[in-house]
């Protein structure tokens, strides 16, 4: 399995995962080198338990800091600032109004129209675009 990551420099990586006999293999491929480790499945299990950690304090230290954007900038999977979640579920902008479908965190949704230009303060970004 392979998946594409960035080094600390910012530069484009792959990320390969393969099963090697009893063992799992990790290859990290980087300019100007790369690096291998091969585990246990035990540790490879770990391993992906402190990636998971790792992101979700990431994504709480990111989450303390609001940003706000343009209704018309908003993002599948963006969560709005406030005292309930509301993830942004689609957008649409059709010339100056930006209709935004939400979904509440108990499965509701509901489409509202703003100003495209209207600011909208988010507890989280979604980073995966």
């Amino acid at each position: 399995m392979t998946s594409g990551i960035e080094d600390a420099e910012g530069r484009g990586a792959a990320l390969e995962v393969n099963p090697v006999g009893a063992r799992v293999e990790i290859r990290a491929v980087a300019p100007p080198g790369g690096l291998t480790l091969i585990c246990t499945p035990a540790r490879a299990r770990e391993l992906a338990a402190a990636l998971a950690r790792a992101a979700d304090e990431a994504d709480s230290a990111r989450s303390a800091r609001p940003v706000t954007v343009k209704a018309r900038e908003l993002r599948r999977g963006d969560v709005r600032e406030g005292d309930r979640a509301m993830t942004v579920d689609d957008v649409k902008v059709d010339g100056a109004t930006a209709h935004v479908t939400w979904r509440s965190g108990a499965g509701r949704s509901w489409t509202q129209g703003y100003d495209a230009d209207a600011d909208i303060t988010l507890r989280r970004r979604d980073g995966g675009r």
